[in-house]
């Protein structure tokens, strides 16, 4: 069908938000096959047929007023509309797909290349949950649509039964390619998620809505021939009724992993599936206790004598309009019976219950990449996650405490209960997609059930290993920053030019290539160690984090920052170190130290080992050589040159052989061995690329080189 055209006057009619253009992507580029739906070969001329085989033009329509135009790849049985979101995530559209925290929504994968490894069989059951399917979230997809770049129906993966545009056609989900999906998303971070549509042409799906004409006049008369439908907000329902599971539902670990309650029993966890991934079952189950999974609305008080511990599943929607379970869990957390672990929604219902509030995100977090800090630990973790709605941590009563914060936009990421065992994140901990850096919380929901059923209470916050030896590191540092910021003591550091050291700026190596000056990286490190046994505070410049120097533990504090003046100059303002390492940090750090010579004094900061005026004594090679002569040690004969025509004339003075060195420069770039005039020309080349003055100096019998220290 060709494609219709978008109209000029969007704008005009909806002002403020322009109109995206139309891209079209040919078929025969992003959704031919070479393989049919059995995964049997196609023949050359079932592939060459298919490349030429007509496709549907699909639309998605925004509520700004924005258009775009795309191929569709998969049902095409109606059109549909739902909250237009994004996800950052490059793997797991299986996982994703069927996630039901992604119920009632249209999802823009950011990533171009979707579909490339085709979707695995839901036949094939997990083999300890003999019930689930393997590899996927739930028993069928929740989006309402998909949105990607370049949709591939040709998949490689021993996994594969199908490709992504059959199994969402089987699943009777519409899908489009060919469309910019990377100016999608900079829409909806600009504007914030927003309702969209997924419209088909009327004469493929069936006429349109009369209903929809009326609701929404302008996109019928934009696109006449689709069939339109009315907006639909999937937050202004209950999705968590549609997603739960209808009757409870117990999942029994094996005998030989089961854990035993003192009385002989499994230990029982009774969780609300108010939207559950069946990787969080599979989680359970594998530790060896029994689950009873029960539905949004069941009254699991009931089973209050017969339960160990209640999880809060993750789900979909605003968490606000499931207060039946809002209820049950505020009386849970009343009674004081057993532990609680929160995710995802889960985590922002326990909030609710405790008394905090909640609020719609601009377009959330959803993506395997989001990084999240510990504030007990200060460790940082990559997440998975997927939700729209945040905890507000500034309405938390005073008896819980942010637990995770989101590092990218302050977001509070999970929460704790400074008396009593619960807790809950906003990540997804049981990861499928995503880093399984946070399973771990299984773990320490698990040990603190044991732990309350061993000693009878159900009492005392949850223990977080790490979090002692943070708290002895944070005591220790606010002790050695009271310390430095006491001009009585002088129980630390040493006097050097009769000043007390006591906090000394290290910059470091910064960023290294593979092989290159990895002695500085050693040279830095051992400096620390070294000054931290004088008792001395050592704070760390280095952008490198694959380096020795930025181990966790090494340096008392570390700046990831460029070494640059610039940044330089920011952490000696605000640390006030008493004194600067400039070498320790290769030819990065030397050439700070000569930047800043000037303003040392000036910022009260002392530079320690070699001083600056003998660091540029010893980069001029001129300077170097004079050095040499006033001591009267022998040096070889060397000139200075500034051109490729003064180091000719220079060699000819010296004599063959030459070693050429660049100016200004401690290191090797741009230095080596000429034994005639075209070795000599291509060196001097090298050498005036890296410096504006290099010198010709006689090469000693040999070709030996002598380190002056």
């Amino acid at each position: 069908m060709p494609a219709v055209p978008i109209a000029t006057n969007v704008q005009e009619s909806r002002a403020p938000s322009p109109v995206l253009s139309t891209t079209i992507i040919p078929p025969c580029t992003a959704a031919v096959a070479s393989y049919g739906p059995n995964g049997a070969a196609k023949t050359p001329e079932e592939i060459v047929a298919a490349c030429h085989a007509p496709t549907t033009t699909a639309a998605l329509v925004l509520k700004d007023g924005t258009i775009l135009q795309g191929h569709s790849f998969g049902a095409e049985i109606k059109s549909i509309s739902g909250e237009c979101v994004f996800q950052t995530g490059m793997v797991g559209y299986p996982e994703s797909l069927t996630d039901p925290s992604y119920r009632g929504q249209i999802l823009v994968l950011t990533y171009p290349l979707i579909g490339n490894y085709g979707v695995p069989s839901h036949d094939e059951l997990d083999p300890l949950l003999k019930d689930l399917p393997a590899y996927f979230e739930s028993n069928q997809i929740h989006v309402a649509g998909l949105v990607v770049g370049q949709a591939s129906a040709e998949f490689s993966h021993h996994l594969a039964s199908s490709s992504l545009g059959d199994w969402l056609k089987r699943e009777g989900i519409p899908a489009i390619y060919g469309v910019d999906t990377r100016a999608i998303t900079k829409r909806i971070r600009e504007e914030g998620v927003m309702l969209g549509k997924l419209l088909f042409p009327a004469a493929v799906v069936g006429g349109s809505d009369p209903q929809a004409a009326v609701d929404d006049p302008e996109t019928t008369a934009m696109l006449p021939d689709y069939q339109n439908v009315a907006w639909v907000d999937p937050n202004a329902t209950n999705l968590v009724a549609e997603v739960s599971c209808k009757e409870p539902k117990l999942y029994t670990p094996a005998p030989e992993t089961a854990i035993k309650r003192p009385d002989g029993r499994t230990v029982r966890i009774v969780a609300v599936d108010i939207g559950m991934k069946y990787n969080q079952i599979r989680c359970f189950v594998k530790r060896g206790v029994e689950l009873l999974v029960v539905p949004w609305d069941y009254d699991f008080l009931s089973l209050a004598d017969e339960m160990d511990g209640l999880f809060l599943s993750n789900g979909p929607g605003d968490p606000t309009t499931i207060t039946a379970t809002i209820d049950r869990v505020r009386a849970a957390l009343a009674i004081k019976k057993f532990p609680i672990f929160g995710i995802c929604l889960g985590h922002q219902v326990f909030a609710l219950a405790s008394g905090a509030e909640t609020e719609k995100m601009k377009y959330g977090n959803r993506g395997q990449n989001i990084p999240c800090t510990d504030m007990l630990t200060s460790r940082c973790y990559i997440t998975s996650q997927n939700h729209g709605y945040a905890v507000k941590a500034n309405t938390l009563p005073a008896n819980v405490k942010e637990l995770f914060v989101n590092a990218n936009d302050g977001s509070n990421e999970g929460i704790y209960h400074t008396e009593l065992p619960y807790f809950s994140v906003q990540f997804h901990p049981e990861s499928n997609p995503g880093p399984r850096d946070t399973e771990v919380l299984f773990d320490i929901f698990l040990n603190t059930v044991k732990r309350c059923l061993e000693s009878g209470k159900v009492e005392g916050p949850v223990e977080f290993p790490g979090t002692e030896a943070a708290q002895a590191r944070r005591e220790q540092r606010e002790q050695w920053e009271r310390e430095l910021a006491s001009d009585d003591s002088d129980k630390s550091g040493r006097i050097v030019n009769g000043r007390r050291i006591r906090k000394v700026l290290v910059l470091g190596s910064g960023g290294l290539s593979i092989g290159q000056a990895g002695e500085f990286d050693y040279s830095g490190s051992q400096a620390i160690k070294a000054l931290k046994e004088e008792g001395i505070y050592t704070v760390l410049i280095n952008p490198n984090i694959a380096t020795i120097q930025t181990s966790k533990g090494l340096a008392d504090k570390c700046y990831f920052l460029p070494v640059t003046p610039e940044c330089v100059r920011k952490v000696i303002l605000h640390e006030r170190p008493d004194g600067i390492y400039c070498t320790f940090g290769g030819q990065t750090a030397l050439n700070i130290g000569v930047k800043l010579r000037d303003e040392f004094a000036g910022l009260n900061v002392q530079v320690l080992g070699t001083p600056i005026e003998t660091i540029m004594v010893t980069e001029d090679r001129e300077l170097f050589a004079t050095a040499m002569s006033e001591i009267n040690e022998k040096c070889a004969k060397s000139h200075a040159a500034n051109s490729i025509e003064e180091a000719i004339v220079a060699a000819n003075d010296i004599g063959y052989p030459l070693i050429i060195r660049a100016a200004y420069a401690l290191g090797g770039l741009g230095s080596g061995f000429a034994s005639n005039e075209e070795e000599l020309v291509a060196l001097c080349r090298k050498a005036f690329a890296a410096s504006p003055q290099v010198l010709v100096e006689r090469s000693m019998k040999g070709w030996k080189e002598i380190e002056y220290e």
